[in-house]
């Protein structure tokens, strides 16, 4: 029997992360690209479109084939999310269910086979629906290799590779940027011994857009232990450029050198064009040698008096025995005296009547 390796499929987008200097900019991981037709203007580096709930736009799409051999694609319209790894600008799978410009485009056609050293060009047509939201919904027009390339081993690891163009749609209406800041936590490493090692924190927090644009976040992190000491206040990196509208992303800091003995707040701030906010979250800095002290005492005075109440007796009830065990001694009695007797008036008789 021939033996058949089982497959994991990767499909990898890479979205106008990799630019070259080829037309418009355009979005290339190195065999093909992606990218806007030009206008008569000026060349476009991603589909910027503004659009009023109802209307119609057509547009074009251009796939350059870098290889020396014939590439054939599956060409489809999808909405853009925030990674949760990175908050990097990623898009659905075709499969996937799409709200934005995933369902309101139409591509021309959705399969093409593009020559070596050739590039197609693809009409497509976006409708937004009367009742679409205001703001702004972004996407990308994607090229997919749907050939799967195999690995080596006895998994084999398959990648399916796509590149696509960077759709950012608004909808005309009102604009609402609105950034929270939640899930503020604070995790500390400390050594066991104070003072014996460095004692770091890590600074974990969620950025949350809940307005209807896409944010470019800035955020700033500020440490203060007991009686308001400013401990740290610094710019965080890491985060990402294009918070899409309704995206999480969960985030972390790391803070070196961080206090092995206090009691404080740590405190993230969010802003960005219209909208700031903050969240912060308690902190208590304790080496491990003295809740392992304090834990230690408490269980061997737990045994001492689970032993004492073992044997029928109280508590330190020995150290006691001896005042309340023995009886006073009480005061001899002495012997009472009789009373003296009274001496008693006489009577007088009555007198004789002469």
């Amino acid at each position: 029997m021939r033996r058949v390796k089982p497959y994991v499929l990767l499909l990898s987008l890479i979205l106008g992360v990799l630019c070259t200097a080829g037309p418009a900019r355009a979005a290339d991981n190195g065999s093909w690209s992606v990218y806007p037709v030009a206008s008569k203007i000026a060349a476009r580096p991603y589909f910027y479109l503004s659009l009023d709930p109802g209307q119609t736009i057509t547009d074009k799409v251009a796939v350059a084939n870098k290889t020396g051999e014939p590439l054939a694609f599956r060409l489809y319209a999808a909405d853009a999310y925030n990674t949760a790894r990175d908050g990097g600008f990623a898009v659905r799978t075709v499969k996937e269910k799409m709200r934005g410009v995933g369902a309101w485009a139409r591509i021309g056609k959705t399969r093409v086979t593009v020559p070596p050293h050739r590039t197609v060009t693809v009409p497509f047509t976006l409708h937004v629906p009367k009742g679409a939201e205001p703001g702004d919904h972004p996407g990308a027009i994607v090229a997919l290799d749907e050939k799967v390339e195999p690995g080596s081993g006895s998994l084999a690891l398959g990648v399916r590779r796509a590149v696509g163009a960077r759709v950012y749609l608004r909808v005309s209406g009102p604009t609402l940027p609105a950034l929270a800041v939640e899930n503020v936590h604070i995790s500390h490493h400390q050594p066991l011994v104070p003072g014996l090692g460095a004692s770091t924190a890590t600074i974990s927090y969620t950025l949350h857009n809940t307005g209807n644009v896409t944010l470019d976040p800035k955020v700033r992190l500020r440490a203060e232990g007991l009686f308001g000491r400013t401990l740290l206040s610094r710019d965080l990196t890491g985060v990402p450029s294009e918070l899409l509208p309704g995206e999480r992303v969960a985030l972390t800091a790391r803070w070196r050198d961080a206090p092995q003995l206090d009691w404080g707040d740590v405190t993230v701030t969010a802003s960005a064009t219209g909208t700031r906010q903050s969240a912060s979250a308690s902190f208590l800095a304790l080496p491990w040698l003295v809740p392992a002290v304090v834990f230690a005492a408490g269980a061997a005075g737990g045994v001492l008096f689970a032993r004492t109440r073992r044997r029928g007796r109280r508590p330190f009830a020995g150290r006691f025995r001896g005042r309340r065990g023995r009886a006073r001694p009480s005061a001899p009695v002495r012997p009472s005296r009789p009373a003296a007797p009274t001496p008693s008036r006489p009577r007088s008789s009555p007198s004789a009547r002469p």
